[in-house]
C-alpha cells in the first residue's frame, strides 16, 4: 500500500510538471500512452530495474482506474506494454553451504537463544521451504509441532508442509530458551525485547554469517528457500508436489528449477566429464 502511495504522488508530481500545470481530478481521465511512456522513462532514466518499473505500471494503472471510479466514471486506461523482466535463474546454495550459514548466523548472535532462534528461522526456509514473512507468522497456536506445519502464504492461502527431525528440534530448542511467555496468539519468532521480530533482522544476520563465510550475496534468506526447491527436484521430486510444498498458484512458477537442476547437471558435466 505504501509503495501504491508512494507511486501515485510521484506520478501526479511528474504529470504537473510534464505539462507545466496543476492536475486536477479531470486530467487524471485524459491521459494519453505518451504520458505514461513519459513517466516510465523519466523512472528508468533514474536507474529503476525493469521489474521495478512494471510495478510502478501496475500502481499507476490502478490509481488511475481508482480516480476514475471516484469520479463515477469508467476508467480509459491508455495502452502500455510494461518493461520486459529479464529472466533470471534462482541462484541456490549447496546443502554444505545453507547449513554452514545457519550455523554460523546462531554462534554469531548476542545471546544463545537469539541464535536458537536464528537457526530455527533459517532451517524452517532451507528445510521446509518457507518465505521469511511465512516463518514469522507462526504463532504459540502452532506448537507442539508434529510432523506436518500448516503455513499461511501468499494471498491467505494455506498449505501443509513436511517438517523433518532437524528442523522440529531446532524449533523446540529455540522454544525452550525463549525468555518471554508463549501462549495464545504470541509470535513464535520475537525480537530482543520480546516484540514481533522485524524480517530486516534476519536478513542482516544472514549477511553478516555470509561474509564471515566468504559465501556469495547472492546466498540471501530467500536464497534458502530457492535451495529446498532445487535440493528437492534433483531428488527426484515430482513438479506438482514442489508446486504444493512451496505454494505457488501457478505451475510456471515452479517449473523455473526444472532449468536451475538443468543448470546444474550442465555445470557437474562440463567440470567432471573427462570429454567435456
Amino acid at each position: 500500500m505504501r509503495a501504491y502511495v508512494a507511486t501515485a504522488h510521484r506520478f501526479i508530481l511528474f504529470l504537473g510538471r510534464y505539462r507545466g500545470q496543476s492536475i486536477g481530478d479531470r486530467d487524471l481521465l485524459d491521459l494519453k500512452s505518451a504520458d505514461l511512456r513519459a513517466f516510465l522513462a523519466q523512472r528508468r532514466a533514474e536507474g529503476l530495474g525493469a521489474a521495478s518499473a512494471a510495478r510502478e505500471l501496475s500502481g499507476v494503472r490502478a490509481f488511475l482506474k481508482y480516480a476514475a471510479e471516484q469520479q463515477g466514471s469508467h476508467a480509459q486506461l491508455p495502452r502500455t506494454r510494461a518493461p520486459r523482466r529479464p529472466r533470471t535463474l534462482p541462484r541456490p546454495a549447496s546443502p554444505e553451504d545453507a547449513l554452514g550459514l545457519a550455523d554460523e548466523a546462531a554462534a554469531g548472535a548476542s545471546a544463545p537463544w537469539i541464535g536458537a532462534r536464528d537457526l530455527a528461522i533459517l532451517l524452517l526456509l532451507y528445510g521446509a521451504g518457507l518465505r521469511v514473512a511465512e516463518a514469522l507468522s507462526l504463532t504459540a497456536r502452532d506448537l507442539p509441532l508434529g510432523a506436518t506445519l500448516r503455513v499461511t502464504g501468499k494471498r491467505a492461502k494455506t498449505r501443509i508442509v513436511p517438517l523433518v527431525a532437524a528442523v522440529r528440534e531446532a524449533i523446540d530448542d529455540y522454544a525452550r530458551q525463549r525468555p518471554y511467555p508463549l501462549s495464545g496468539n504470541a509470535p513464535l519468532f520475537v525480537g530482543a525485547r520480546g516484540g514481533p521480530l522485524n524480517p530486516d533482522l534476519v536478513r542482516r544476520a544472514v549477511a553478516s554469517a555470509r561474509r564471515r563465510l566468504g559465501l556469495p550475496d547472492t546466498l540471501t534468506p530467500h536464497a534458502l528457500r530457492h535451495s529446498f526447491a532445487t535440493h528437492l527436484l534433483a531428488g527426484g521430486a515430482d513438479l506438482r508436489a514442489l508446486q504444493e510444498l512451496l505454494g505457488h498458484a501457478s505451475l510456471s512458477s515452479t517449473q523455473i528449477y526444472t532449468a536451475v537442476d538443468a543448470a546444474r547437471l550442465l555445470d557437474v558435466y562440463r567440470h567432471a566429464h573427462p570429454r567435456a
